[in-house]
């Protein structure tokens, strides 16, 4: 039986909203079109591209249109 790891994601905070991927950290080669990241489901996101797992770091709140 193997063991699953937990996902890793990048914690993002009120100060990085609205947020998208690809995120500025990224590396250029890397780069798929812009998009925004929804997070009205449990305060996660991933990146339809490049699957990138997104969360709200404990505390966000989220403000209309974000």
């Amino acid at each position: 039986m193997t063991q699953q790891l937990p996902i890793q994601a990048i914690e993002l905070d009120g100060a990085n909203l609205p947020a998208y991927c690809p995120n500025p950290a990224m590396p250029i080669w890397s780069s798929h079109p812009k998009v925004s990241l929804d997070f009205s489901d449990h305060g996660e996101a991933r990146c339809p591209y490049c699957s990138t797992m997104y969360r709200l770091k404990p505390g966000t709140t989220l403000h209309h249109g974000h």
